[in-house]
């Protein structure tokens, strides 16, 4: 219960300050118990509390498992990045744009890249801050005849000034690590969208492949069933049969492999949007696995420059070796010592003057060693920066030379299949028309089935050699699309 002689408890920052109003700790000396109390009340300015965010397994586990591509969340997402209410929700097929942006709203990989760019932008604000002055407070126990108290307290200050800009120097450097951390986020977006596209081809390649298999199962199966009555009548030997028999066991090998592709390939796409597997079940895509338009815009020479130029991961690099050239400033700045004002009082109660202030200045005096490590340190980072910025050039050339000759063999490649199919094609309709007039018999009809069955498997193999290509070309570019504002901002990911 508080009243005018109570003590008034200030707590702020783990510091308890006691001020006692209307009394004071000595008749003559009421300036030291004023001075600790505006002490106090300065420490309670712009304290931050701590709150405990304790981390649950099973809580995140079962937020995880339950996020779906239902989400009303999503929804608002979608709704504005393209710009507009959705009228069906969720849709009824999704293309690769789409996906992207459900990709972009879960992918925990952005999470992460999202969050270590805060922490480099919460390094500006770090960057800009002043030292704090420190206070020390201290006693002298001095017995002097008919002094009040035989003590002499003092308050001495050290007041820290920075010299040779080392604080702007600081703020630059920080700033550049931010910008490299935006342009990482930036660039980590685009191998989520890679990815995704990957696994959106496997998944696609996967379905149509199993599809294609089960029929050619189904036709061998057939043939067989043929070709044993023909044994019975003695129409044929068992070799024959036998060859038969083999190529169907072969078939149904393939068909159990492509099965176990399609079932890597849901959990690879899911993985890359960032939800469960379950919740791709039934989803309907929309992506031709055909050669898509455009692509020859991406082989010019100023596409390749651009590449060299203008990747996030080429700009994030570029961020990095500012940050290091001003790291490298900021050393040299060091060798330039800082100042430190020191002020004091004390209270002298057996003194004529009670009063006693002084001034007082230190600096550090380069003799033993003028800051020529440290600064060798950063002109050495400076220098393995550099080298990065070049070895990652040189990576993009690479990149960008190996994607323009793997499309280049799989448009030759996706050419000579597409022939080849439509001559499978030819084939299979001369047999039947030949077969409606009696001029062949079913085993003909059959083989030549088969013939553009396995044309139409050869020509999905050849079609998803080509979107790997490409899929590698847009890598290389990196051709620069507009993020959602929304990834660079903090959201809800779970289900609800």
């Amino acid at each position: 219960m508080s009243g005018p002689n109570s003590p008034l408890q200030v707590e702020s920052c783990g510091l308890a300050l006691a001020c006692v109003p209307g009394k004071k700790t000595a008749t003559r000396n009421p300036q030291p118990a004023a001075l600790l109390c505006g002490l106090g009340a300065l420490l309670l300015v712009g304290c931050v509390h701590f709150h405990s965010q304790p981390l649950s397994p099973t809580e995140t586990a079962a937020s995880l498992e339950a996020r779906s591509l239902t989400n009303a969340g999503l929804r608002v997402f979608f709704e504005k990045n393209l710009h507009g209410d959705l009228t069906h929700w969720p849709p009824t097929a999704w293309d690769l744009d789409m996906l992207t942006l459900a990709a972009f709203y879960y992918n925990p990989n952005l999470e992460v890249a999202r969050a270590d760019w805060r922490v480099a932008a919460g390094g500006i604000e770090t960057a800009q801050e002043r030292p704090n002055p420190t206070v020390t407070v201290s006693g002298l126990h001095e017995p002097v005849p008919d002094a009040p108290a035989p003590w002499i307290p003092s308050v001495l200050f050290d007041l820290p000034i920075e010299t040779a800009g080392k604080r702007r120097l600081r703020t630059e450097q920080a700033r550049h690590l931010a910008e490299s951390a935006r342009l990482n986020l930036a660039s980590t977006a685009w191998q989520v969208r890679s990815q995704l596209r990957a696994g959106l081809v496997d998944f696609i390649a996967a379905r149509q492949r199993l599809a294609i298999l089960q029929h050619q199962v189904s036709l061998r199966e057939d043939l067989v069933s043929r070709l044993q009555s023909q044994l019975q009548a003695g129409a044929i030997s068992t070799i024959e049969l036998n060859s038969a028999r083999l190529a169907l066991i072969r078939a149904r090998a393939d068909q159990a492999d492509a099965q176990r592709l399609l079932g890597e390939a849901r959990p690879k796409l899911a993985g890359a949007l960032g939800v469960s597997a379950r919740a791709v079940d039934g989803l309907e895509f929309e992506f031709e696995l055909a050669a898509p338009r455009g692509v020859e815009e991406l082989t010019t020479a100023e596409i390749r420059r651009l590449a060299l130029l203008g990747r996030a991961d080429i700009l994030g690099a570029l961020a990095d070796y500012a940050a290091s050239q001003s790291a490298l400033q900021l050393e040299a700045a060091k060798q330039y010592p800082d100042i430190h004002l020191a002020p004091g009082y004390s209270w002298n109660a057996g003194s004529v003057g009670e009063h006693d202030w002084q001034i007082g200045a230190t600096v550090d005096l380069p003799i033993l060693n003028r800051h020529h490590g440290p600064i060798a340190e950063a002109a050495a980072r400076r220098e393995a920066s550099a080298a990065r910025f070049r070895a990652l050039q040189v990576k993009v050339i690479g990149e960008f030379d190996s994607a323009i000759a793997s499309l280049r063999a799989s448009q030759t490649n996706a050419a000579a299949l597409t022939v080849l199919l439509a001559a499978a094609t030819a084939l299979q309709i001369s047999t039947q028309q030949q077969f409606r007039a009696g001029a062949v018999d079913q085993l003909e009809m059959l083989a030549s089935e088969l013939e553009l069955n396995s044309a139409e498997q050869a020509r999905l193999e050849g079609q998803v050699k080509l979107q790997q290509a490409v899929g590698a070309l847009e890598d290389a570019v990196q051709r620069p699309f507009e993020l959602p504002q929304e990834i660079f901002e903090s959201k809800r990911t779970d289900a609800r």
